[in-house]
């Protein structure tokens, strides 16, 4: 058993000593590829909770928010029962409120103004992440809503007719962040989710709201914790009551469409893993058929060779694994961001036991069905046919043949290229297929309003701001991965048809027709891929997208086909331009027989 241990080992840590450009481009980072994406999927998913839960507990966030429909002395006069009602344990407030408009770099916009001071409170203590908290003549903005208007500390803004000086940013639990702050356009009138929340010195909000009168909000804390929960947007006696529930997911509809794009992403760059996978180790166990008759003819049996090249496989996972989680992990924090609008988070890693069980498993299964098939099957080869290790023979049928005579050259050259290596063929229309079905659904994505409307000007929405970021996350990684395995895909394409090339050259087709021939073999399984790609694309965007969508227009679906197809003649192209270059005789002789 230890002797049989040892040469598994060796073969393996030899093989791998032979095929590190291999090992290192495609597969290691294939399923690294994978499992990072993943990894930030995870990193996102943890985010919906923990920023909110986070900043709660920093800020001693309220369990229910209670805001009256009448303003003035009648909306006190409703609030002043409930901080003793049966229950209620604390209380901070009422504070005043106005619902004003406010003008920043010519752009203006509703806000909540909420009046506070320099006291301590029970409840809602909103924390500083910038500058310092409220003072006369100055003014403290939630940071996802000055994000969006682009204001900094030391800018000056409007309200209501009043200038003031931004002298900080600042996160509560207390409501929900822009564009989510609840605005009214009178008291009693219903509420509107386009707003920002911006705090002023309570002594200056009656000046700033002039003629109209005060709005005021009570926080509470309950005994039952589950007493809150039942306050959603709960209206009695004329009296708005907002859950920390309802606030919580309403800052979590800004990063849900972006860790669903990183987990769709991530099965997209799983398929394309396993296919990219999937087809370089078929070329190398094609490659090795020779070693597998050589192991056969000295006794090994089938389950040795199997241990043999599922042991390389399994390793090189589990060291992809790794190179995945090493990527993700670091990315996490910035992709989490408070510029992802996660209220509080100064960035999130996922939960680490989680996160590897996850990604190692994902890179052992994406390994394992790679190689299952193809090593099987080199597995349960007879040895002599092993040894000859020959290509697949074309299947030769009267119409084909028929065809092929009435074929141009270089059409006739692609087409037989690819009938020696179906598996090769199968991969290009996947790889293609996959990555076209990525770039229509990013199409989709930008072709989107990325902007919320408030009152009479639009501003950025920072749920598609960052939805659109993880999109153009995936599509990059999406795109070198089968830039990669085009290029390895191609340039093998190109060493492995050397004779047929060869011999097509001695029978009279010129450099020009083997180029071409060699260009219409790949464009023909990419064509296929390509047409299904593009509505895959556009039906995958629908199905994970909410509310209204606009489609790309078709001049860029048409566009991305041509780039497509044109990018693969061209990867094509340059090899077999390369490869006419040499002799006929030095390639019919350097070609095993």
């Amino acid at each position: 058993m230890a002797g049989r241990l040892l040469l598994v080992c060796r073969l393996m840590v030899r093989d791998l000593r032979r095929r590190r450009t291999e090992t290192v481009l495609l597969l290691l980072l294939a399923i690294s590829a994978a499992t990072a994406t993943l990894t930030l999927g995870l990193a996102l998913n943890n985010a919906l909770a923990q920023p909110y839960e986070r900043t709660r507990a920093a800020t001693a966030g309220p369990d229910v928010v209670a805001t009256p429909g009448a303003t003035g002395a009648e909306a006190l006069a409703a609030l002043a029962p409930l901080a003793a009602a049966p229950g209620v344990t604390a209380h901070s407030g009422p504070y005043p409120m106005a619902y004003l408009m406010l003008t920043a770099r010519g752009k203006t916009v509703p806000a909540v103004v909420q009046g506070r001071d320099n006291s301590s409170a029970a409840l809602d203590r909103p924390a500083v992440t910038a500058g310092t908290w409220v003072r006369p003549g100055g003014v403290v903005f939630e940071p996802t809503f000055a994000n969006a208007l682009g204001v900094h500390i030391g800018d000056t803004v409007d309200i209501n007719g009043h200038p003031l000086r931004v002298v900080g940013t600042a996160v509560t639990a207390a409501r929900a962040v822009y564009p989510s702050a609840d605005w009214r356009a009178h008291a009693g009138s219903p509420l509107t989710e386009s707003a920002g929340l911006v705090w002023v010195d309570s002594s200056q909000i009656g000046a700033l709201a002039g003629a109209r009168p005060l709005s005021y909000t009570l926080n509470l804390r309950y005994a039952d914790p589950r007493a809150s929960t039942s306050f959603t947007h709960k209206r009695t006696d004329g009296i708005e009551y907002s859950s920390w529930v309802g606030i919580a997911e309403a800052d979590g509809r800004l990063v849900k469409p972006a860790r669903l794009a990183l987990m769709v992403g991530s099965w997209l760059l799983t398929a394309l893993a396993v296919a990219s996978v999937a087809n370089i180790v078929a070329g190398r166990v094609v490659d090795q058929r020779r070693r597998v008759g050589l192991l056969k003819a000295v006794g090994a049996g089938p389950a040795m060779i199997a241990a043999v090249h599922l042991a390389e496989y399994l390793v090189i996972g589990l060291a992809a694994a790794g190179a995945g989680l090493a990527a993700g992990w670091l990315a996490a924090p910035a992709l989490t961001s408070p510029g992802a609008g996660l209220l509080g988070s100064t960035g999130t890693h996922p939960p680490a036991l989680r996160t590897v069980l996850a990604a190692t498993v994902l890179a052992l299964a994406i390994a394992a069905a790679a190689a299952l098939a193809p090593v099987l099957r080199a597995a349960t080869t007879d040895t002599v046919d092993a040894l000859a290790d020959a290509a697949t023979p074309p299947r030769r049928r009267g119409w084909r043949v028929w065809l092929s005579r009435r074929m141009p050259t270089a059409l006739l050259i692609g087409v037989r290229i690819n009938a020696r290596r179906p598996r090769r063929v199968r991969f290009v229309m996947v790889n293609t297929l996959i990555t076209t079905t990525g770039l229509a659904a990013l199409l989709m994505g930008l072709a989107q309003d990325r902007h919320v409307r408030l009152g009479e000007t639009e501003l950025v929405n920072p749920r598609s701001t960052r939805t659109l970021q993880a999109m153009l996350l995936v599509i990059v990684v999406l795109c070198v991965l089968a830039l990669i395995n085009a290029v390895v895909s191609t340039w093998t394409a190109v060493l492995d048809a050397r004779q047929p090339l060869a011999v097509a050259r001695t029978l009279g087709a010129t450099p020009a027709q083997v180029t071409v021939g060699m260009a219409v073999a790949q464009l023909l399984p990419a064509i296929p891929g390509v047409a299904l790609g593009i509505p895959a694309g556009i039906g995958l965007y629908l199905i994970t997208s909410m509310g209204d969508i606009q489609y790309a227009p078709a001049s860029w679906m048409y566009a991305l086909a041509l780039t497509v197809l044109f990018t693969v003649a061209v990867l094509t192209a340059i090899p077999a331009l390369a490869a006419t270059r040499r002799p006929v005789a030095d390639a019919l002789q350097s070609t095993p027989t």
